[in-house]
């Protein structure tokens, strides 16, 4: 109950700052250019609270958080006193009028430049991206990569992160290119340049991150077969398995490892194990019946619905990464502008086909990682406000009809043309975004409830 409490109440948070700095940006400039405003909501439906300000704008929050809206003075959607005309957003000049529209997704961009830059202030801490292991006849084992080197940039971009160097692969998905990795022994002091051909390559992404299918595998320390966590409900639970529990053999096999006791799980779905643990020094028997969980190829594997305990990371294998206030402005604007880059190589090569239409999120999945993300403390939640709100800016930026886009893409031709779009077109537009929009919601929800 707390974890859904916490999930609801992230959400929130989350949609409530990105819709109220969106719907911000258009109001701001609306004021700025003279057009009234008559009601600022955030959320849809029925409002639960508004009041009113001097100029005589409502400012509503409504029951429905998923979105919000700025109703400004327009004769096209009822009639305006002869004296208010001139406050009237149809009557305003074209470049005023793009400058209300394209507000709100541009301060949704720089508020992304704000929130990393925050980050890179207060500090960031990341595990240095280390070979741990290879996968056999992935890229990186063809290309000559070793374990025990540090991936210290991908094609010139410097990279002090796993996320980083996820990052910078993440552009060459579906290409056919050769990349240079600059790579830097951990205990020696050799650094050497190894290239990586890459021939359409592709990778579901999702299942597998660009990292994964590139065939690397982070270091990590050994993980002991201690029990972190578990589910209230779960077999282990059940069965009497509990925190702090040392897995010493399964089946009278011994187990020395995580990774090892996770294998042993998940090959012997609804098979009766008999575990061997050692609790404050004694040694106890527990028969476990692992879960059978079916996976998305139609494969079968056993859960129990343990974690496990977590390891002390060595501080040589961990960067802390603290900017002054010039340097962390300069790294957000450049981190910004590499994830409006990807999200706009993602959209692309989805619409082409390379990438799924499985990887679009909805409401379900932002929940999650809101509340996940939330739970893992402000350097993962700060990051996933700028994550959100560039895919927000990016997204109403798109020349679809209902978006800002649409709109913006009206004016241009405005703007060629030298008199507005027709109504009749305008309303044909405003069907097919709505299709458009409507289909990638049923999608995206589908998927949702599909990773469920």
């Amino acid at each position: 109950m707390l974890d859904l409490l916490q999930t609801v109440l992230a959400t929130l948070v989350t949609l409530g700052i990105l819709v109220t700095i969106h719907e911000w940006g258009h109001f701001w400039v609306a004021r700025r250019c003279g057009v009234r405003v008559l009601r600022f909501s955030v959320g849809f439906g029925k409002p639960l609270f508004m009041w009113t300000d001097r100029q005589g704008t409502e400012y509503a929050v409504a029951a429905i958080p998923l979105g919000g809206y700025v109703r400004m003075l327009d004769e096209r959607e009822s009639d305006v006193p002869e004296h208010l005309r001139d406050q009237a957003f149809n009557n305003k000049p074209l470049l005023q009028r793009v400058a209300v529209v394209a507000a709100g997704p541009l301060v949704n961009l720089l508020f992304a430049v704000f929130a990393y830059w925050l980050m890179f202030m207060v500090g960031i801490s990341a595990v240095k991206p280390v070979v741990g292991d290879l996968v056999p006849g992935s890229p990186a084992e063809y290309a000559g990569v070793e374990v025990g080197y540090q991936i210290m940039a991908v094609d010139g971009q410097q990279t002090v992160s796993w996320e980083e160097v996820n990052l910078q692969l993440a552009r060459w998905i579906g290409e056919d290119a050769r990349i240079t990795l600059d790579l830097e022994h951990t205990e020696r002091t050799e650094r050497r340049p190894v290239q990586v051909q890459l021939q359409q390559w592709q990778v579901d992404v999702e299942r597998q991150s660009p990292l994964s299918a590139f065939g690397i595998v982070p270091w990590r320390p050994v993980l002991e077969p201690v029990i972190g966590q578990l589910l209230s409900d779960g077999v282990a639970s059940r069965a009497g398995l509990h925190s702090g529990d040392r897995v010493l053999a399964i089946n009278d096999q011994p187990i020395e490892s995580w990774a090892q006791l996770v294998r042993r799980v998940q090959e012997s779905p609804e098979q009766s194990l008999q575990f061997r643990v050692e609790r404050q020094g004694q040694q106890l028997s527990l028969d476990i019946t692992p879960a059978v969980r079916v996976l998305t190829d139609g494969a079968e594997i056993g859960y129990i619905g343990a974690g496990v305990q977590p390891a002390d990371w060595p501080a040589d294998m961990q960067h802390e990464k603290q900017l002054g206030l010039l340097s962390a402005l300069a790294a957000a604007f450049e981190r910004t502008g590499q994830m409006i880059a990807l999200t706009l190589d993602s959209i692309w090569k989805m619409i082409e086909g390379v990438i799924s239409v499985k990887n679009l999120s909805g409401p379900i999945t932002i929940a999650k990682v809101a509340g996940a993300s939330a739970a893992s403390g402000f350097e993962a939640f700060v990051g996933f406000l700028a994550y959100l709100s560039i895919s927000l800016g990016v997204l109403n930026l798109l020349p679809i009809p209902m978006l800002d886009g649409g709109h913006l893409l009206y004016y241009l031709v405005e703007a060629v043309r030298g008199k507005p779009v027709t109504e009749e077109v305008q309303l044909w537009g405003l069907k097919i975004g709505m299709a458009i929009l409507f289909s990638l919601m049923a999608v995206a929800i589908f998927n949702d409830v599909a990773r469920l």
